[in-house]
């Protein structure tokens, strides 16, 4: 089981996307992006859909600890 932050980078890597490069699409820092990834900060319900669409996953697959990835290596 796996959290949101752990979850956004891992989706992030597999796009080879850079933090700043995920933040300037998603229209926020990439600070804002790392400190999700780190699990200092929680995105809002607005930032998990704009994700989950980007990344073409549910956002059950992001926010529920037992819905894992598809694919995940």
């Amino acid at each position: 089981m796996r959290k949101i932050g752990e979850k956004l980078r891992t989706l992030r890597t597999r796009q080879k996307l850079t933090s700043r490069a995920l933040g300037e699409i998603l229209g926020v820092g990439n600070g804002h992006i790392i400190r999700i990834e780190n699990g200092t900060k929680r995105p809002s319900i607005d930032l998990v859909a704009k994700i989950a669409q980007f990344f073409n996953v549910s956002t059950d697959q992001l926010i529920f600890d037992e819905r894992e990835l598809d694919d995940e290596s």
